[in-house]
This record gives C-alpha cells, sequence and structure tokens, in this order.
C-alpha cells in the first residue's frame, strides 16, 4: 500500500526519537507520566501474600510500535488492572492457575509527526505456567477489548476498534516483597468488518509495572 502524505519516504519512527516528543505533552500528560514513574517507584507492596494473593491491583508503563499498515508509529501508554482468581468471575470450573484480568490504558501515539490520543480497555485470560515460587512465575495470556485510536491509517474505516492481543510474561518479587510484572505482546487493531474500510494495525509492545 502506497504511504501518504508527510510519511511517504520516512523510515519507521525510533524510540529515541518519540521519548524526545515527551516534552511536547501537555502540562496534564507530563504530570501523569511522571505520577506513573513515581508509583513504579520501590515501595511497600499492599498484595497481601505476594504471589498467592488472588485479587491484585497492577499499574505500569506499556511501550509500542506498529509494524503494518504504514506509516508505522510508536506509542506510550499508562496503564492499570485489576486481576482475581478466575473462579471468582465466572461460575464454571477453571485451573487453579488460572486467572482474569480487567485492564485500561490510556496514552498517545506519534502519528505522522503529531502526538495523537490512543487508549484502550481490555480484559484477558492470564494463565501462570508454575505455581507460586520464590521470585519468578512466567504466564501467558489472551484477550480482547476496545481501543480508541485519535487518528486512522488509510482504509482503517473506524476510530473505534476491537483489540484481540496475545503474549507471554512473568512475575518477578524483588528482594524487598515488591512483585513487579514485565510482558511481551501482539497487539491487533481491527473494526471486524463493522465497516466496509477494515484495514488493521499490527503491533508489538512491552509491558511493565508492579503490584500494590
Amino acid at each position: 500500500m502506497k504511504v501518504k502524505g508527510r510519511n511517504a519516504g520516512r523510515p519507521a519512527f525510533s524510540g529515541k526519537q518519540f521519548w524526545g516528543k515527551i516534552t511536547e505533552f501537555p502540562a496534564p500528560a507530563r504530570l501523569a507520566i511522571i505520577m506513573a514513574l513515581v508509583n513504579l517507584l520501590p515501595g511497600p507492596a499492599l498484595a497481601d501474600g505476594g504471589f498467592s494473593s488472588p485479587d491484585r491491583l497492577g499499574a505500569g508503563l506499556t511501550f509500542g510500535h506498529s509494524y503494518d499498515s504504514p506509516p508505522t508509529f510508536g506509542f506510550f501508554q499508562i496503564n492499570g488492572l485489576l486481576q482475581y482468581d478466575y473462579d471468582d468471575i465466572w461460575p464454571h470450573p477453571a485451573p487453579e492457575l488460572l486467572f482474569f484480568k480487567v485492564e485500561g490504558s490510556l496514552g498517545v501515539a506519534d502519528y505522522e509527526e503529531g502526538i495523537r490520543l490512543f487508549s484502550s480497555a481490555n480484559i484477558l485470560a492470564q494463565y501462570y505456567l508454575a505455581e507460586a515460587s520464590v521470585r519468578w512465575r512466567p504466564y501467558v495470556e489472551a484477550g480482547i477489548g476496545l481501543i480508541y485510536s485519535d487518528f486512522q491509517v488509510e482504509d482503517q474505516g473506524l476510530r473505534l476498534n476491537f483489540n484481540p492481543q496475545a503474549g507471554v510474561g512473568c512475575d518477578f518479587m524483588s528482594g524487598g516483597g515488591i512483585i513487579w510484572y514485565g510482558n511481551f505482546r501482539i497487539h491487533h487493531l481491527s473494526n471486524g468488518n463493522l465497516h466496509d474500510d477494515n484495514r488493521g494495525i499490527d503491533s508489538v509492545l512491552i509491558q511493565i509495572g508492579r503490584y500494590f
């Protein structure tokens, strides 16, 4: 597909360039970023029971970049999550290591040299690959939700789209008892043919954060 506009012939947006854009954010957005970073600093963990706690609150940061549907773009989000034992949410038998996660993300994308809103809300099934251990607990996860982008690539059709994604991750307990998480996901955006134009966007992202 031919790339139109200012991105014609423009190389993929680099992480260094994207971080340079942070200084261009409005003051409220910069304050939100600073608050999120402060929340990630070491401090007391509020999730009683550590890895064995079935219900937890988490907060973190997402760094991503699209690789399909040019022009490609980078994005940054602040995300929060609620994690529950799967049996507590859905009234049917489930594996002991299966959890349910509700996640919301608020952020921006650098699209055609402009900062645009890029936010989502998702639900995910999260399956741990090991029992609670001393420090590490890997998992796989997959889910779907809705995502809003304040821009459209050519033939995208809608700005509010479905947001299926899947990935792998790991929880990590630091020496101070703080539980961190990190994951890598494949991220998709499309309208499920609710519009005649349904050009999707595929991305990869890294998410890091901690539980409280």
